[in-house]
C-alpha cells in the first residue's frame, strides 16, 4: 500500500532509489477521493544525464552476458511478479483508480510479456542460408542497440512498462523508463522487484517528469530507440522528434474501436461484451470498444443494452462490488463531461446519462457513470474524438458493406470486432476491414505477447508493429555477414564482408 503521509517519491538510478534534487514537484492523487498520496519530482537534466551515462556503461558488460543467463534472471523476475501480484495491484488501484480485478489484470498482462522475455534464447537466433550465390553463404546475427527509452501512459502503469523494458533488456540493451507522472508508484515498485532479482545495477532506470523530461530523452544522442504509448497528438510528436534524431521509434497512438453487431449474433453475448468492453477501466484504454455498429434489426437490442449498462456500479477499488473506478483526474472528468454535452448539442440521442453521477461514499472522486448515445453520426465530436471515458456510441447501418465503409473511413485502426454466427460474414469482415487487430465474437482482440500488437493508420507510427515477437527485432540490429569461400584451396582462409543494417 502507498504511505498515506505525502512524501516525495524517489527516482531509480543505477540500481538504487535516490531523492531528486529538483524543486519542480507535482501532486499524485487518489482518483477516488482526490487526496494527495505523494509528490512526484520532475528530474533535472543532470539526473537524466547521469542515468543515461550509467546505462551506457552498464551496456558494455551486459551485452556480453550470455543470452541464457539473461533469460534465467527473467525467470526469477517472472516468479517475483507473480508472488507479489496482489501487492502491486493494490498500489496500482489506489493511484490509478481501477477496481482490484482490473488492476490484477493489468499486472498479469505485463507478467505475460516477461514470460516472453524468458524465451529470448530462441527468439534472437539469427539466420543462415548457404549458397545465396555461387560459393557465397549468408549469416545474420542479432545484436543489441545500446541505451533505449520508453515513455508510458497512466492507464496501464504495470502492463505497458512491462511491454518495453523486459524485452529490451533481455536483448542485451539498457533502459530508461519515463512513466506517467500521474501514477508513478507502480513503475517504482516494478523497478524495486527487478533489482531484487539480482540484475546488474544500471540496466534499468526510472526517471519521473513531464513533457520536458520526455523531450530531453527523445533528443538525447545516446538514446538509440524509443517506445511510446499515448495519445495521437503525443505519438505524432514523439515520432517526429525521435525520427529527427535518427532513432528507432515505435509510437502507439489513439483509437476509435468499433464492434459490428450482425442480426444473426448471440444477443446475450453481444450485450454482455459491449457492457464490459465499453466501461471496463472506466473506458480509459486504447482497446476499449467505444462504438457499436448495429446492422439492420440488431438495433432492436439497444434498449436491453441500456438496461445492462445502467446496472453498472462505479466506485472505489476498495468497494468489492465496483464494476469500474473513477477517471484518472478532474481534468479528464471535465473533458469527458464536455464531450457528453457536445454529443447532446450536436443531435445524438442520449439514452443513458452518466454525467451527473456522484458516488455516495466517494463524493470527491472523478467518477462518470455509464453513458449511452444512439443515432451517432460520423461528423459529431463524440465520434471524431477519442473520449477515453465510460461512453458508448451506437451507430445504425443497413448492411455489412455499410458497416465496413463506416469503419474504414475512420482515421484510426487499432482494434475492431464483429459478432455474428455466419462464417462468411466473419471472413468478409476480417479480410476487408482496415484495422490491425480483428476479433470475431470477442470484444477486445488484444494479442498475447508472442504475436505483434498491430495498430494501423493513425493508431501507430514507427518502423515495426512491435511489443510482441517483433519487439525482439526492434531492440536489436541485424549484422549480416556475407562469406565468400576462395575458388582454390591454396588461396587461404575465407574473406568476410560485414554490412550493418538498422
Amino acid at each position: 500500500m502507498i504511505d498515506k503521509s505525502p512524501k516525495t517519491i524517489p527516482l531509480f538510478i543505477g540500481g538504487e532509489f535516490v531523492q531528486s534534487k529538483s524543486s519542480d514537484k507535482k501532486e499524485v492523487y487518489d482518483p477516488s477521493t482526490n487526496e494527495v498520496l505523494s509528490y512526484v519530482p520532475y528530474a533535472t537534466s543532470q539526473e537524466i544525464d547521469k542515468s543515461i551515462e550509467i546505462a551506457k556503461e552498464a551496456f558494455k558488460q551486459w551485452r556480453e552476458v550470455p543470452v541464457p543467463e539473461r533469460a534465467r534472471l527473467f525467470f526469477k523476475y517472472q516468479k517475483a511478479l507473480k508472488d507479489q501480484q496482489d501487492d502491486i495491484a493494490k498500489i496500482l488501484a489506489e493511484e490509478n483508480g481501477k477496481n482490484f480485478e482490473d488492476a490484477k489484470g493489468d499486472v498479469w498482462r505485463g507478467i505475460e510479456v516477461v514470460e516472453q522475455a524468458c524465451h529470448a534464447p530462441a527468439l534472437i537466433m539469427g539466420e543462415t542460408v548457404e549458397n545465396v550465390s555461387r560459393n557465397i553463404d549468408t549469416h545474420s546475427i542479432l545484436q543489441p542497440l545500446g541505451v533505449c527509452t520508453g515513455i508510458t501512459p497512466f492507464n496501464f502503469p504495470a502492463m505497458i512498462p512491462l511491454w518495453m523494458f523486459p524485452l529490451s533488456i533481455v536483448c542485451g540493451n539498457t533502459f530508461i523508463l519515463k512513466p506517467s507522472e500521474q501514477d508513478p508508484h507502480t513503475p517504482n515498485k516494478l523497478a524495486e522487484i527487478f533489482q531484487n532479482c539480482g540484475f546488474p545495477k544500471g540496466l534499468l532506470s526510472v526517471i519521473h517528469g513531464g513533457v520536458d523530461t520526455a523531450n530531453y530523452l527523445l533528443e538525447h544522442p545516446t538514446i538509440k530507440a524509443v517506445s511510446f504509448v499515448g495519445s495521437a497528438q503525443g505519438a505524432e510528436s514523439v515520432y517526429k522528434k525521435s525520427s529527427a534524431s535518427l532513432k528507432r521509434v515505435q509510437a502507439f497512438a489513439g483509437a476509435k474501436n468499433h464492434m459490428v453487431v450482425m442480426p444473426d449474433a448471440d444477443k446475450d453475448q453481444v450485450i454482455k461484451s459491449l457492457t464490459g468492453s465499453s466501461c471496463g477501466a472506466a473506458g480509459q484504454r486504447c482497446m476499449a470498444i467505444s462504438v457499436a455498429v448495429f446492422v439492420g434489426s440488431s438495433s432492436d437490442w439497444i434498449p436491453e443494452l441500456k438496461e445492462s449498462l445502467a446496472k453498472l456500479h462505479p466506485s472505489s477499488w476498495k468497494d468489492k462490488k465496483a464494476d469500474f473506478g473513477p477517471l484518472i483526474s478532474p481534468a479528464s472528468r471535465k473533458r469527458v463531461l464536455s464531450l457528453i454535452e457536445k454529443g447532446k448539442n450536436e443531435g445524438a440521442s442520449l439514452l443513458l446519462d452518466g454525467s451527473q453521477f456522484q458516488s455516495k461514499h466517494y463524493p470527491k472522486g472523478n467518477f462518470v457513470g455509464p453513458t449511452l448515445f444512439d443515432h451517432v453520426k460520423a461528423d459529431m465530436s463524440i465520434y471524431k474524438e477519442e473520449i477515453f471515458g465510460p461512453v458508448l456510441l451506437c451507430v445504425r447501418v443497413k448492411d455489412l458493406d455499410s458497416a465496413l465503409e463506416f469503419i474504414n473511413n475512420n482515421p484510426y485502426g487499432n482494434g475492431t470486432s464483429i459478432f455474428t454466427s455466419s462464417g462468411s460474414h466473419a471472413r468478409k469482415f476480417q479480410h476487408e476491414v482496415e484495422v490491425g487487430q480483428v476479433g470475431v465474437n470477442i470484444p477486445i482482440p488484444v494479442p498475447l505477447p508472442f504475436f505483434s500488437f498491430t495498430g494501423w493508420k493513425r493508431s501507430f507510427l514507427g518502423d515495426l508493429h512491435a511489443y510482441g515477437k517483433q519487439a525482439i527485432r526492434f531492440y536489436t540490429e541485424t549484422k549480416t555477414i556475407i562469406s565468400r569461400w576462395p575458388e582454390t584451396e591454396n588461396q587461404g582462409s575465407k574473406l568476410n564482408m560485414t554490412i550493418k543494417m538498422k
